[in-house]
């Protein structure tokens, strides 16, 4: 779990190659100048190029606004490396409560100038670590640059305030394509489209209406509709019953945080954004863990886990399958387990435990 509210973008940048040699170089920085950064989950989940040997350099950018280290500066320079390197692993950014005269947070302003209009949430059950609920296999797909953070408030009357919730048939049409590629690339058997088009009939409406013209273009997959407030009540119950949910953003939102809790809470979940030209990989719960920052107990598991899957997205599949395979013998095991997971551990022994399970590959 990112455990500072500042976020470090990690972007890609072209791996080079020794000459005459053919030979991906590996540009690493000190390995353990993470040590400075208190606990913060984003400097662990590069995993210290050097430890598991990635080759990968990495473009750090810090964005805090709770740090001061927050600015339209700061912004550009993120964005501007974004368009050079086209992939990054992001910590989470701290959303202040507080209006500030700016009604989008740093977080959704990026997400809108790179157009990630897809989130994608796996929640997996952890071989070793038993919850109420195990041997848990689905995907939540959010439409998230609309819906009710749009941010379009405004007070119309004096303790009277608007919020105005956008749906379009373009993102609608969009988001629904993507769930039911993303079903049929990962030979995944149903579609659940999640609504609220009982009451809001015009903007769920149309939101449910795309998915059902869009399911008429997948015969091979199953699909089926599901109104948000049973949706909760049945991934209580039974979630075995799902397989890929795809839903407006407020409701992805919530059912992220809700699916998550089913398998060991928000530092166990990776999560990963798409646009047509990016791929940002992040936690899967909106959690900041504000509590921990500065105290080294935060679960570095879902960073980790998004670090893995950004190397497969990058066609690094050794390096992945080296990482997660290291995290998850290390929760199989369960000698070392942070304090969320029941243990009394640090996020520097997990680190530590996971760099030594890396081995061989990493020898």
């Amino acid at each position: 779990m990112a455990a500072l509210s500042c976020a470090r973008w990690l972007t890609r940048v072209r791996p080079r190659l020794e000459a005459g040699r053919g030979a991906a170089v590996v540009a690493a920085p000190n390995p353990w100048a993470w040590r400075s950064l208190c606990t913060s989950a984003v400097a662990h989940a590069a995993l210290r190029n050097q430890a598991a040997c990635v080759p990968v350099e990495f473009q750090e950018h810090y964005l805090s606004e709770v740090q001061n280290m927050a600015s339209e500066e700061k912004l550009e320079q993120v964005l501007s490396s974004m368009k050079e390197n086209k992939v990054a692993i992001i910590g989470k950014i701290h959303t202040p409560m507080e209006y500030k005269g700016e009604l989008a947070s740093y977080d959704m302003r990026l997400r809108r100038k790179l157009d990630l209009f897809a989130n994608v949430v796996h929640v997996k059950s952890l071989p070793g670590y038993m919850t109420r609920h195990n041997n848990l296999d689905l995907v939540i797909i959010r439409e998230q640059t609309e819906g009710e953070y749009s941010s379009l408030e405004h007070e119309s009357a004096r303790g009277v305030i608007e919020c105005l919730k956008i749906v379009t048939r373009t993102k609608s049409q969009r988001i629904a394509k993507f769930a039911f590629d993303y079903a049929t690339k990962k030979g995944r058997d149903k579609v659940t489209a999640v609504h609220k088009a009982n009451i809001m009939k015009l903007g769920d409406g149309l939101f449910l209406q795309c998915c059902e013209e869009v399911a008429e273009l997948y015969p091979k997959i199953k699909f089926e509709t599901m109104i948000i407030d049973n949706c909760c009540m049945q991934l209580v119950q039974n979630p075995y019953q799902f397989d890929v949910l795809v839903m407006p953003n407020l409701y992805g939102n919530i059912i992220d945080n809700l699916a998550a809790g089913l398998v060991g809470g928000a530092g166990v979940v990776p999560g990963e954004s798409y646009s047509a030209e990016y791929a940002v990989f992040e936690m899967g719960a909106r959690h900041p863990f504000a509590q921990a920052v500065g105290r080294n107990i935060a679960n570095p598991t879902a960073m980790l886990l998004s670090a893995s899957n950004m190397l497969r997205h990058l066609n690094l599949e050794y390096h992945s399958n080296m990482i997660a395979d290291a995290v998850k013998k290390v929760i199989k095991v369960g000698k070392v387990r942070t304090r969320d997971m029941g243990g009394y551990s640090t996020t520097t022994d997990f680190i530590k435990s996971v760099i030594g399970h890396l081995h061989p590959y990493g020898a």
